[in-house]
């Protein structure tokens, strides 16, 4: 039986003479199968639109690096906008073949973040061409070539070692320094000196009574002027950069002072609100702590309802025809120190919240803020501010108005103060200063001040708030 390249083996002996013979196999079963491996793709994560107007993120940290496996909604790496800090999941699954970006870096919207590589036909092709950052080819022969001749120059240029210093030449005591009268030895026994330590004024050197007491005088009165410490008392410099929160506040301020401020300050009494929470102190049925502050703010959200375009937003999207964003609810922020820096989260729908419920959201934030766990949803929304720099210190501040927003309010530390009475007495005066910040392209001196003494009212005679309370 013999074989035959792309023909069956013949068996003759066993089929009849007129039976047909197969010539050959049909070109498909004579080709050969192999395994193929499955086709894979590149797809780019872009850099969505975050929302609010942000136009730009920084990057705090990847969570991945080139060539690990990222599954779909896994997070990629976390952000820092002008809003919050978040975390940016990936949409696809499969291998990180290039990060475009490192961290620190500033990310615009619609640039690629990452290339991942993916199972091709698993994702629809959605991904726009992104612009990968240049990166110049790495040159060795010009790098080492640069590296000999910054050498050679440097050697050149510096100047030769000073020579080592001589040590000065010892001269040597004469034969009879040593030699002394018995009364001269004893002062030397006494003050316990070496007769060779002291130069001899005597013949041939010899040590003399006035060569001994002029040798302890000198010796104690250097022991009695103490020794300073040396104390290296020039600046150090140091180059380093600015934190996520601190870039932000950087853009977000600058931007913000393009904006034509001005200031309305007043001082207020707030002996009723003080008696109120003293009150509620001595209360042990209620377990939150109600501070000044929420009585400020839900003060603030009853004087907009008077005064709503301070709680508008300018539309400048056409530079020719700027327009104002009247807002319905009252989503007022506050300003909070944080171990990261200055962040503003917002109480949303102020008008619709007891001073009580108010009193517990400024609680949950300022945990949540400490602990650095506030969500862009706490974050964005805000429609006005304010910022209790008095609980840290200070009686006066000038806020700087928020770009989204038109006005602002600084609240100074409280002060006891002497003041007279309707009756003309003289009074315990439990005293607040107020500094509001608005923006004058929009907002008059005259609104704003109307605006100061509505909110003046409701805290000086807290109980006029209960008359709007749903």
């Amino acid at each position: 039986m013999s074989f035959r390249h792309g023909l069956l083996p013949r068996f003759r002996p066993c089929l009849p003479r007129n039976h047909l013979r197969i010539r050959s196999v049909p070109p498909l079963l004579s080709r050969r199968f192999h395994a193929s491996s499955l086709l894979w793709g590149i797809k780019s994560q872009v850099l969505k639109d975050v929302g609010e107007g942000i136009t730009e993120v920084q990057i705090i940290q990847w969570y991945v690096e080139e060539g690990a496996h990222i599954e779909e909604w896994k997070p990629l790496c976390q952000y820092q906008s002008d809003k919050a800090v978040d975390d940016i999941t990936s949409r696809y699954e499969g291998v990180i073949k290039k990060l475009h970006f490192e961290t620190d870096d500033t990310v615009p919207t619609g640039r690629a973040l990452c290339d991942i590589e993916v199972e091709d036909g698993k994702y629809p092709d959605d991904n726009p061409p992104h612009e990968p950052r240049a990166e110049p080819a790495p040159s060795p022969v010009n790098d080492i070539a640069a590296a000999t001749q910054a050498a050679e120059s440097s050697l050149a240029s510096s100047p030769p070692p000073p020579p080592p210093p001589v040590a000065p030449e010892e001269v040597p005591k004469s034969k009879s320094a040593s030699l002394a009268v018995p009364a001269v030895r004893g002062l030397l026994k006494t003050h316990g000196i070496n007769i060779l330590d002291v130069n001899g004024s005597g013949k041939d050197g010899r040590v003399m009574k006035d060569d001994v007491l002029k040798f302890v005088a000198a010796r104690d009165s250097a022991a009695s002027i103490p020794v300073q410490p040396s104390v290296d008392t020039r600046q150090t410099e140091s180059t380093v950069n600015l934190t996520p929160i601190q870039s932000q506040m950087f853009k977000i301020m600058t931007k913000s002072l393009n904006t034509p401020h001005f200031l309305y300050a007043d001082e207020l009494k707030v002996n009723d609100i003080t008696a109120i929470r003293q009150k509620l102190a001595n209360d042990k049925r209620e377990p939150t702590k109600i501070t000044f502050l929420p009585f400020v703010v839900k003060a603030v959200s009853q004087a907009l309802t008077d005064f709503p375009i301070l709680n508008a937003k300018v539309d400048t999207s056409d530079p020719n025809k700027p327009k104002l964003v009247m807002r319905s609810k009252h989503n007022i922020g506050i300003a909070m120190d944080t171990p990261t820096g200055l962040i503003v989260p917002n109480i949303k729908d102020v008008a619709n919240r007891s001073i009580f419920d108010i009193a517990a959201e400024i609680t949950r934030l300022s945990t949540l803020g400490k602990a650095g766990k506030l969500t862009p949803a706490d974050l964005s929304g805000g429609t006005i501010t304010v910022s209790n720099i008095g609980n840290i210190g200070g009686t006066y501040v000038a806020p700087v108005i928020v770009p989204t927003e038109v006005a602002i309010l600084g609240v100074g530390r409280s002060k006891v103060v002497p003041v007279f009475d309707e009756a003309g007495q003289v009074t315990r005066g439990d005293m607040v200063n107020f500094s509001w910040s608005a923006d004058h392209r929009v907002i008059d001196g005259a609104t704003m001040a109307r605006m100061g003494n509505r909110v003046r009212e409701l805290i000086e005679s807290p109980e006029l708030m209960l008359l709007n309370l749903c």
